[in-house]
């Protein structure tokens, strides 16, 4: 018996693209059917090419159906209308296509689509600017629990939030750097993102663009509409069982804003104003980018913490950003990328971060975008073992911290180890002081002008993994929630 080819992802992506659309135009050829318009195939990297390939389409259909009723239409001269294809068009993948039909639910759907475009659109004004979130992407991710904030933004309740109100404990944040995960507010200024990662928990239902071409929304609009939603799905937990009464009142005051909910918060054109309003307000930022936008983070002002999602190793270079707090996050996932240490390191070597985070995938669920299963979600000890393997080639670098619960280690630089204690938290008030400073006068600081002991219990190797003593490990049919 031969055994078969494995085909790459690429010759997968060309041989399941728009495969449905493709079968179903065969089939009907076959059943003698006549082609009214040519088949047209595209592709979902940019929603706004899909409306405006969709209204030509539609335009192109309307037109034929009236010239139907003459007895010169195109039928009767034996014409065809052209299709028209973008010159840039090339190869998506297979749940491209897929998405592309499931986004719209029903005929319902698809009358509302078009009458978006027809009236907002179709405007003898073609530079006309246009929303991000349509009628169709709104009703899906107010589904998913996000709370959609003007014209592009979006605010959700962190799973860990709800934790620490119940005294059940807080994310790794929390056991690294010292935040109060029922202080924080997860959001994000910009839903449209620039990739479509594989373990991507977000369901790829957000937009996706490689530039800023929306309708843009001021800084202190998102920034009062985002707190506004944020207390507001807070205030649910009001005389919930189990959520502590101290920790609930705090929950109104917001210490703390993680702009990594989804897509690519650095993309938002006024992001520097939106950090500073935040600071002004003590909300410290922990900003999250895969550092596609390289001229963005060099105009970046000072944030308590830059992330770099490092989602693979490879020989490309990445750009050393001197910011306060940069981290590497390195996503494992295993069968995918637990056997590239020494890529990794020479990354590490390169950029050198203050910290490096590493952490396994977190399995979602089944997902139509999405191939990760369970087996694909390495084990605490693989992570462990992974970290170790990775310290062992870096020479300035130690393994700090560990959040098991979150099957994270956190990797820190050397310099924050003082007289044999880590030092990976943040004085939060120093850092407000010294962010206020830099707004007035320009004058620069560092992160160690602002870290703050790390406590004994978040060390790597204590006995309570990361847990914070003060919270009540919870338990569900016997296993730990």
């Amino acid at each position: 018996m031969t055994a078969s080819k494995k085909l790459s992802s690429e010759e997968l992506s060309l041989l399941l693209f728009n495969l449905v659309a493709i079968k179903l135009s065969k089939h009907l050829l076959l059943l003698k059917a006549n082609n009214i318009l040519p088949l047209y195939l595209t592709e979902e990297d940019n929603f706004d090419h899909i409306q405006s390939d969709f209204l030509k389409w539609s335009l192109q259909l309307i037109k034929y159906l009236e010239d139907c009723s003459s007895k010169f239409s195109s039928l009767h001269d034996n014409k065809r209308v052209s299709v028209w294809r973008d010159e840039n068009e090339n190869s998506s993948d297979a749940e491209d296509a897929e998405n592309n039909a499931n986004n719209v639910g029903d005929i319902e759907d698809i009358c509302e689509r078009y009458e978006v475009m027809h009236f907002t659109n179709v405007t003898n004004d073609s530079d006309k600017i246009k929303e991000m979130l349509t009628p169709t992407l709104k009703k899906s991710l107010t589904k998913q629990g996000y709370h959609l904030v003007g014209t592009h933004s979006g605010v959700k309740i962190c799973r860990w939030t709800k934790s620490m109100l119940r005294g059940r404990g807080g994310c790794y944040k929390h056991t690294f750097y010292g935040i109060n995960s029922h202080q924080c507010m997860e959001m994000t200024p910009s839903l449209a993102c620039a990739n479509k990662c594989v373990f991507c928990w977000r369901h790829h239902s957000n937009p996706v663009g490689t530039e800023w071409k929306w309708k843009t929304d001021p800084a202190d609009k998102i920034l009062f509409d985002s707190l506004e939603g944020h207390k507001k799905m807070v205030r649910q937990f009001r005389g919930v069982p189990g959520v502590k009464d101290a920790r609930f009142e705090e929950s109104s005051t917001v210490r703390h804003c993680a702009l990594s909910l989804v897509g690519e918060p650095i993309m938002y054109p006024h992001i520097n104003e939106l950090i500073s309003k935040m600071h002004s307000l003590n909300i410290s930022t922990f900003l999250v980018t895969n550092a596609q936008f390289p001229s963005a983070i060099e105009n970046l002002i000072p944030v308590t913490q830059l992330y770099l999602s490092v989602d693979a190793a490879s020989k490309e270079s990445l750009k050393e950003i001197d910011r306060p707090l940069t981290v590497y996050r390195l996503t494992l996932v295993n069968r995918y990328n637990m056997n590239e240490v020494s890529q990794y390191a020479a990354l590490i070597k390169r950029g050198q971060p203050d910290f490096v985070e590493v952490k396994g995938v977190t399995y979602c669920g089944d997902s139509k975008n999405s191939k990760i299963t369970m087996a694909n979600v390495p084990w605490h000890a693989d992570v462990v073992d992974f970290v170790q393997q990775l310290v062992f080639q870096l020479d300035d670098y130690d393994i700090a911290a560990e959040h098991e619960h979150s099957n994270c280690v956190l990797i820190a630089k050397l310099n924050f180890k003082i007289n044999g204690q880590w030092y990976t938290w943040i004085d939060y008030e120093k850092f407000f002081s010294l962010a206020e400073r830099f707004k007035k006068d320009g004058i620069s600081f560092t992160s160690y002008d602002y870290m703050a002991k790390t406590p004994d219990w978040a060390l790597f190797g204590a006995s309570q993994r990361g847990f914070d003593p003060e919270d009540q490990r919870w338990y569900r049919k016997s296993k730990i929630w």
